[in-house]
């Protein structure tokens, strides 16, 4: 996995049918995934237990089970929660936001809602972290920035101003906040693991 193409990130959605014989999943089979490149672009595959070739696992590969995706959610005003705000972010495709990205995929997955399915180290020494959405089965491919812990304060109030609902890109921070109630645990700063000494890791 080392093509320049994924300077920033990637969602790829699972497939309803099999890459290979072309059957349609049911609802909590197990099925196997992998990502290929092809025409300058990352190309996720999923293939049923009999077209499965563990031979050719491609760039990355990884073993699911395929959730029929819930009926769309009817238009409504809600609160930014991390889920939306992240994907609000990958859309705009802004470098600036790398950091906050890979914070609110960590916080996701501390959540279990996303699951880490592999880590690859491109070409040009760029971490690529591979995470799956536990409902949708999209797969998310986000660079893991390697914050420094001098670094993380500073990523940690960018995220907590983003779920509160400051301005992405914005220069400075907003007005203090008047109620003095506990914040919800969204909107908490979050704490450094201790297992961070010996990984690249950080959890909420």
């Amino acid at each position: 996995m080392g093509r320049e193409n994924i300077d920033k990130w990637s969602v790829r959605k699972c497939a309803k049918a099999c890459t290979e014989c072309e059957k349609e999943f049911k609802d909590k089979e197990v099925l196997f995934s992998n990502l290929s490149f092809d025409s300058g672009e990352y190309l996720r595959h999923d293939f049923c237990k009999s077209c499965w070739d563990k031979n050719n696992p491609g760039l990355s590969s990884w073993k699911t089970i395929f959730i029929v995706p819930p009926p769309p959610e009817e238009e409504a005003v809600r609160k930014e929660n991390a889920e939306s705000l992240l994907r609000r972010l990958l859309a705009k495709e802004n470098e600036e936001n790398l950091n906050a990205v890979f914070i609110l995929t960590v916080m996701l997955e501390r959540k279990k809602i996303l699951v880490e399915r592999d880590a690859k180290r491109t070409e040009n020494g760029k971490k690529i972290r591979i995470y799956e959405h536990k409902k949708t089965n999209e797969s998310f491919m986000v660079i893991d920035p390697e914050l420094k812990l001098s670094e993380l304060t500073e990523v940690q109030e960018q995220v907590v101003g983003l779920l509160s609902g400051q301005p992405v890109g914005a220069s400075e921070p907003g007005p203090p906040i008047k109620n003095k109630t506990e914040p919800t645990s969204e909107l908490r700063r979050p704490k450094l693991w201790k297992r961070y000494r010996y990984s690249t890791r950080y959890c909420y």
